[in-house]
């Protein structure tokens, strides 16, 4: 048997004859990203590899991309984390992958890049998210990842479409593209601060509110192509907690009582849903917290621990 770290790049020199931009580099950062600093994230560990730039959807739309993070080959199929930046669904992107800390737990890491509102109004975005989803299935055997042992982690917009994909596993509407016979489920998910109830948000929100969800500008306005309160259909289409089953995954929940942005009542109504639903679920609200900026390491240990039962200890959903 070839050794690990040479088998992955001949693999990697194989596939870009058939996936355009892919390539792989030993225990390489990305750079930071145009909008942003790059995250606070322990290293790489020793041999591990980057997959760069994989096309999930063949179409040469950056926009399509995913990186993957590979740990040191242990010659069995790991579990993996996908990760979905936030960014209010008009902003952000892959490089900025706080997942990444979880390639020295023994996680592979896919971070996932979608089209923004401003290039396709919703459901364009989960349907790209499932799409990778089924991509990444497709390819597990091509990867070493398990594909019966699939997370996703997401902040914000991210947390957002995480919790969608949790909640969507049994709609086929959302599945577009290629791999159609193939699940796009997920495993297990974790929420950091996502909106779930579209139509909600602004009834919800506090005096120190920073947005005006209700407005023509608003981001939910914006992802679901006009105003939330004069689109409820849309709105309702695109909130998590339409889709809410006990078929869903465990949730992991993370919300700030003080966020400014997305009210930390937003994870309240699906953590309650998902419970009379019969779901295991878990709700964290970090108090005095507007946004991740203020977790510590012991909530990143909460996500890894959460991870680690339903992905590495516990029989595949």
């Amino acid at each position: 048997m070839l050794p690990g770290i040479m088998k992955v790049i001949l693999r990697a020199l194989l596939f870009s004859t058939f996936l355009p931009l892919a390539f792989a580099v030993q225990a390489q950062q990305p750079p930071a990203p145009a909008n942003g600093p790059a995250e606070d994230v322990a290293p790489l560990p020793e041999g591990a590899v980057t997959f760069k730039d994989i096309q999930y959807v063949p179409d040469g739309n950056r926009w399509h991309a995913l990186d993957l993070y590979w740990p040191p080959p242990t010659n069995r199929p790991l579990p993996l984390i996908i990760w979905i930046h936030g960014g209010a669904w008009r902003a952000g992107n892959k490089q900025n992958c706080p997942a990444k800390r979880f390639v020295a737990r023994g996680y592979a890491v896919a971070s996932v890049n979608y089209r923004l509102s401003q290039q396709a109004i919703f459901p364009a975005q989960i349907e790209d998210c499932k799409e990778a989803v089924r991509w990444l299935r497709v390819h597990a055997k091509d990867y070493d990842l398990d594909p019966e042992r699939f997370g996703a982690w997401g902040d914000s917009a991210g947390g957002h479409l995480v919790a969608l994909l949790g909640t969507t596993g049994a709609v086929k509407d959302f599945d577009r593209g290629a791999n159609l016979d193939v699940s796009s489920r997920v495993q297990a998910v974790v929420d950091f601060y996502g909106p779930t109830d579209l139509l909600r948000l602004a009834e919800q929100s506090g005096p120190n509110n920073k947005v005006d969800h209700n407005a023509t500008n608003s981001p939910e306005s914006q992802l679901i192509g006009g105003p939330v309160q004069e689109n409820k259909d849309e709105a309702n289409r695109a909130s998590p907690i339409t889709y809410v089953s006990k078929g869903a995954p465990p949730m992991l929940i993370v919300h700030g009582d003080a966020d400014p942005i997305v009210p930390y009542q937003q994870s309240e109504e699906l953590y309650q849903a998902l419970k009379k639903a019969g779901v295991e679920a878990q709700l964290h609200l970090v108090k005095g917290s507007a946004d991740d900026a203020g977790f510590g390491a012991d909530l990143y240990e909460l996500v890894g621990q959460f991870f680690d039962a339903h992905l590495k200890n516990s029989a595949a959903r």
